[in-house]
């Protein structure tokens, strides 16, 4: 893109295109002479000059329009074959065109310059344009390193070097940059500003060192070869790079610092959440079992067997709900925590549900559930304990809120496994099924009482293994919550001896 990257001609090319023009002129004027004026063998001259001077450089385009003169007034001016000029109108006009010639060969050289500028400048506009555009969808400041190096290098024949860090430190670690270009990087970086030719700060360099971003937000630098002190316009190109980089740089580190103050934002609002809890909705049944302990332990020989017969159930449906929200609100902040490794290993379907069914055997006495779960199914690598914990939620919540029989079905896809369990109650208004998955929230369930935790811990298990949690409802015909794991590859089947 940069004009010291287009390929220079060889030094004796342009004197050689030089030559020929003035041989095709002087030729086509001898062959035209018995046609034409000595007037028309001059403008094929003068359009000679204007064909070098739209080819060449100023210098050649010059001597082009000299040489035009001198062989016109060689091969065609009386007395022809001389240098001598016999009248004054041939001396005017030989003088009159080698002024034109060179006026032509000024303005067509300017000309031919500005468009090389313009077109320049209209590549380093579309470079930029489409920086910005890949810029835009980085995610990494590695990305912005990779787009910086190549916009660089497609901009100027380099060496160049470009280098993200933390600190002015950190660039030490680069190995393969030298002492010289070490040094540089560094001073940009503390001093903010470009250095180097044209800048007014050690003019003595080879290249331009720019920092990206300013003083206070300095992501790093850059080194850009070659750097010509009147070359302007290629320095304010290499600076305009240098500041998307930096805004793209500044724009990830504003990113992670809004998603890490949304995390904690999130953990803050979770604690105090437990903490309204804890005030709430463990406070009630702690009530109840102190109430109905301390009714057996003070009145015991008064009650009726009866009575303490109701007062023990109580105690114990109380400390099992208790149990029941403690361990989702626990399992709930620690699924919420960052870093969390889940303990996964390859686990059987059919062993998880047949667990968990067992162990709801005593809250269902009328045996409303009614379980589907072929032979055969795929091996899944999950962490069983808190999987079973998400199908004993969704069990636990049927059981609460349906009527009539519970289905619970298991299904394979070729890249997933499917849980589905599905209730006869009244159903769950489109406007609430979004909101019921969120913490302490539950919605219009007829006044019957819960923390609202365990549809939340089941879509946080499942988003844990990679999977997803979907409701499908309706009003006064039921629910149906599914599971979705993908399927990973199963572990090798041990050989047989």
């Amino acid at each position: 893109m940069d004009r010291s990257k287009t390929p220079a001609i060889s030094s004796s090319r342009p004197w050689g295109i030089v030559i020929g023009l003035l041989a095709l002129a002087t030729v086509a004027g001898l062959l035209l002479e018995p046609h034409v004026s000595l007037t028309s063998q001059a403008m094929i001259y003068v359009l000679t000059v204007v064909i070098a001077a739209y080819r060449l450089d100023w210098v050649k385009s010059a001597v082009c329009a000299v040489g035009a003169v001198t062989a016109l007034n060689f091969f065609f001016v009386p007395p022809r074959w001389t240098f001598e000029v016999e009248s004054q109108e041939h001396f005017i006009a030989l003088t009159t065109m080698l002024v034109v010639a060179l006026v032509i060969s000024r303005l067509a050289s300017g000309l031919r310059r500005e468009t090389e500028i313009a077109r320049l400048n209209e590549q380093r506009a579309r470079q930029l344009q489409a920086l910005a555009t890949e810029l835009s969808g980085v995610t990494t400041p590695q990305q912005v390193q990779t787009l910086g190096r190549s916009a660089l290098d497609a901009a100027f024949a380099g060496p160049n070097t470009l280098v993200l860090a933390e600190g002015v430190a950190a660039l030490a670690q680069v190995e393969e940059l030298t002492p010289a270009v070490l040094d540089g990087m560094h001073c940009c970086m503390n001093e903010g500003a470009v250095l180097g030719p044209g800048t007014g700060r050690w003019p003595g360099l080879d290249a331009w060192y720019l920092p990206l971003g300013e003083r206070a937000k300095v992501s790093g630098a850059a080194c850009v070869r070659p750097a010509v002190a009147a070359d302007e316009e290629g320095r304010e190109h290499a600076q305009a790079l240098c500041a998307l980089l930096a805004q793209a740089l500044w724009r990830l580190k504003l990113t992670t610092s809004m998603l890490a103050a949304q995390g904690e934002a999130e953990r803050q609002q979770l604690q105090s959440t437990f903490l309204a809890a804890i005030s709430h909705d463990l406070r009630t049944p702690l009530a109840a079992i102190v109430g109905a302990a301390s009714a057996l332990q003070t009145q015991h020989d008064k009650l009726a067997p009866t009575e303490q017969a109701r007062l023990l159930d109580s105690i114990a449906s109380e400390a099992s709900y208790l149990s029941a929200i403690t361990e989702n609100t626990l399992q709930l902040v620690r699924l919420a925590s960052p870093g969390l490794v889940l303990r996964r290993d390859w686990e059987s379907m059919e062993e998880i549900v047949g667990a968990v069914l067992a162990r709801m055997r005593p809250h269902d006495p009328d045996h409303r559930i009614r379980a589907s779960v072929p032979d055969g199914l795929p091996l899944v690598k999950v962490d069983p304990v808190l999987l079973a914990q998400l199908v004993g939620n969704l069990l636990d919540n049927a059981l609460k809120y349906g009527e009539g029989t519970i289905e619970l079905t298991v299904s394979a896809q070729p890249q997933e496994i499917q849980l589905c369990v599905a209730d006869h109650g009244p159903g769950i208004a489109l406007a609430e099924q979004e909101d019921i998955f969120k913490p302490y929230a539950r919605g219009d369930r007829s006044g019957r009482r819960g923390a609202g935790l365990g549809l939340a811990v089941c879509r946080a298990i499942a988003q844990a293994h990679g999977g997803r949690l979907t409701l499908q409802s309706r009003v006064g015909e039921g629910s149906v919550f599914c599971l979705v794991l993908p399927l990973d590859l199963p572990p090798p089947a041990p050989e047989l001896p």
